[in-house]
């Protein structure tokens, strides 16, 4: 069963930085495209990052424009989502999720466009 790994997060004061990681467990990253998602208490999941399969395409949702980065070392079989400037409204679970497919348009955003996902790891923005 394909599953992805994340970890990285932790508690942060406003204006910190966390590198989170996703790394794959019985598979290898190359093929597939990268997605991240955080999910706030109480709130539904939203689309945070996408980045292609050879990481020459990447985008971030606004809310997040500048400050996070998200990017892939095939080679290291991981990949990254860089959080700087780090806000209590960041607070959240971030989830990386994997697809096969070559995502365009707002297709990056839809979750069911992803094959596999990992549990997730928590983000706590305080000071």
């Amino acid at each position: 069963q394909l599953q992805l790994v994340e970890s990285g997060g932790g508690l942060v004061q406003p204006g910190g930085s966390l590198r989170l990681s996703c790394v794959p467990s019985g598979f290898t990253l190359d093929n597939y495209a990268i997605g991240w998602f955080r999910q706030a208490p109480g709130k539904e999941r939203e689309w945070v990052s996408y980045i292609s399969r050879t990481g020459s395409s990447s985008k971030v949702v606004d809310s997040v424009k500048g400050r996070f980065t998200a990017s892939r070392n095939n080679a290291e079989n991981a990949a990254y989502l860089q959080l700087n400037g780090l806000k209590p409204e960041d607070t959240a679970t971030y989830y990386c999720a994997a697809t096969t497919r070559q995502l365009f348009g707002s297709a990056p955003y839809v979750q069911r466009n992803y094959d596999c996902w990992g549990q997730g790891t928590q983000v706590t923005v305080s000071s």
